[in-house]
């Protein structure tokens, strides 16, 4: 756990919390590390979950199929992020998503009701994880009333340009490089694949943008 230190230390789960006490509070809410190779399933949708993940390396991805296995993806989950907790403190029976590795990864995980619950010792950095916990769910809840943004739009072409400029404003910059490969990306956004390389093509012959695989410039 010790070369996860200054990882941890960024964690926002874990902000406010000085360095000397990680190692009693990851102590105290029974973490564990897993290491998970390259497309491997960390979560699988219909199973019942107490733990949520934190991502110490790698990168997670977070999918919902419907009855005729297509795919939406809901988040790229990397570094020093966290997946599951919504539905470990919802207490839901079966999970309604699949999270699986894009990369090798190692993942750190905790027991939800650690968190919540006291210990015997009574120690003082449990408001302090519940605070930081309702920060993070909070965040999360604006980042996916983001994405209905991106999917409510009417067009592909409107959809790229809604996700698109949000990138912009994140990068604050117009040029930047997206977590997704065309695959995902059209899956993130709920379009055909080939509908959107189309009107990406499209795009880049009105000078709206320019990109080359995941790298884009927005003109």
């Amino acid at each position: 756990m010790k070369r996860y230190i200054e990882i941890l230390k960024s964690v926002v789960l874990f902000k406010g919390i000085e360095e000397s006490n990680l190692k009693p509070l990851l102590s105290c809410l029974s973490a564990k590390v897993a290491h998970f190779e390259k497309n491997q399933i960390v979560f699988m949708s219909g199973e019942n979950i107490k733990s949520f993940g934190i991502v110490l390396s790698g990168q997670v991805q977070v999918v919902q199929e419907d009855y005729y296995g297509n795919k939406c993806i809901i988040a790229n989950i990397g570094v020093e992020n966290l997946f599951g907790e919504a539905f470990t403190f919802a207490d839901i029976k079966t999970l309604p998503v699949s999270v699986f590795t894009t990369t090798e990864s190692d993942i750190l995980f905790i027991d939800s009701h650690r968190l919540i619950a006291p210990c015997s010792n009574v120690c003082d950095f449990h408001s302090r994880l519940i605070y930081n916990m309702l920060n993070i769910i909070a965040m999360k809840n604006i980042s996916l009333t983001q994405k209905i943004e991106f999917t409510s739009k009417r067009t592909t072409r409107e959809k790229l340009l809604a996700y698109l400029s949000a990138e912009v404003q994140k990068a604050k910059s117009n040029r930047f490089i997206i977590p997704f490969n065309r695959q995902e990306l059209a899956d993130y956004l709920s379009v055909d694949r080939s509908a959107m390389s189309s009107e990406l093509c499209k795009l880049r012959d009105d000078g709206v943008l320019k990109f080359n695989k995941n790298q884009f410039e927005l003109l």
